[in-house]
């Protein structure tokens, strides 16, 4: 059975051709920084972000983690949009590792900075945790793949920076959002203090992120890298697929946005399901199970028998995510199994 594995953008395979940059990589001691790889990754993601200097790191828990770090101090507040990726899916670690507390506003992934600025507790109260950095997530990740409003990104960060705040953006998936508004990402975070991006997502890299931001952040977030086990030593060869899938990856995003857009229309049209198709930007469907007497889990598990892998994220709520290894005839195909599914149960 063909398998078609619409869980997340995640599950992509290394092409031959980034399989190849990896054996011919050539590396050193990243522990002394000569590992002439992973520099020039590193080099490479600080000019696409416009950024003085870049951090190579295991993954983008790890990167937002090191980056609150380098950001706040233990007994901080930070401020971060409702269901945002560090909030829900990262171990709790602004709390347990870098003693912060994080507090959500904004609905639906986005915010603009008069929500924000509700949130904001003073410095220089003892009994109060002071608002030092906030947090945006583009594209967001609950939100639906839904692209971060630029304007709102843009107010944010100045009022941010005249109140004396950091700002710091999850950019998973920054580059489709580049991609989806044909803008470059240097664009995009031109205003931001740091970013972290996914290589292990739609650029299809087995493994690995990347922390772009000043040279003195950057300083603060190698200390802490190694404080939580990531420093590293010949991952060079982890570093060409980075420098492979930024040459070679990037404007091919545009491919996933369309399946994801041909997938969300099919979708809306099976009765039983329902799709927002305006919060379909870029490469991720979200379907609402409306049928009475049927659920997320057990369309779920239905699609898993005709060999259509999905996420259920609650029992009404499916996620279907589009890559660099699905194509237009999966696509269709996954969504004559939806309707297939839902129309025997």
């Amino acid at each position: 059975m063909t398998i078609i594995d619409l869980r997340s953008d995640t599950v992509t395979q290394p092409s031959a051709g980034m399989r190849q940059a990896m054996a011919d990589a050539q590396v050193g001691d990243d522990g002394y920084g000569d590992d002439p790889t992973i520099n020039a990754l590193q080099a490479r993601a600080a000019e696409l972000t416009g950024k003085e200097d870049a951090l190579f790191v295991a993954s983008g828990t790890m990167g937002n983690l090191v980056s609150i770090m380098s950001h706040t101090r233990p007994g901080d507040s930070v401020i971060i949009g409702e269901n945002a990726h560090t909030w829900m899916y990262e171990g709790g670690s602004p709390a347990a590792i870098a003693g912060v507390l994080t507090v959500t506003v904004g609905r639906g992934g986005a915010f603009t900075w008069a929500e924000a600025e509700k949130m904001v507790r003073p410095k220089g109260v003892v009994y109060i945790p002071p608002t030092t950095l906030v947090m945006l997530e583009n594209t967001h990740n609950c939100g639906g793949g839904i692209i971060f409003p630029q304007t709102d990104v843009d107010e944010i960060c100045a009022r941010a920076r005249a109140a004396g705040i950091a700002t710091h953006l999850d950019g998973a998936r920054i580059f489709n959002a580049a991609v989806a508004q044909g803008r470059l990402v240097k664009e995009l975070v031109a205003g931001l203090d740091s970013v972290t991006f996914c290589l292990s997502k739609g650029l299809g890299c087995p493994v690995g992120s990347v922390v772009c931001g000043s040279k003195e952040f950057i300083g603060r977030a190698r200390r802490y890298r190694k404080m939580v086990g990531g420093g590293m030593r010949q991952a060079g060869v982890l570093a060409a697929a980075g420098l492979y899938a930024l040459a070679h990856n990037v404007e091919r995003l545009a491919g996933d946005h369309a399946n994801a857009r041909l997938l969300a229309e099919r979708l809306s049209v099976i009765p039983g399901l329902a799709v927002d198709l305006s919060r379909v930007q870029t490469n991720m469907v979200f379907a609402e199970v409306v049928k009475p007497g049927l659920n997320a889990l057990a369309v779920m598990a239905g699609l898993f028998q005709l060999g259509v892998r999905v996420n259920a994220l609650s029992l009404t709520s499916i996620r279907a995510v589009t890559h660099l290894d699905v194509c237009k005839d999966d696509v269709i195909a996954a969504a004559e199994a939806f309707a297939e599914v839902t129309n025997q149960r």
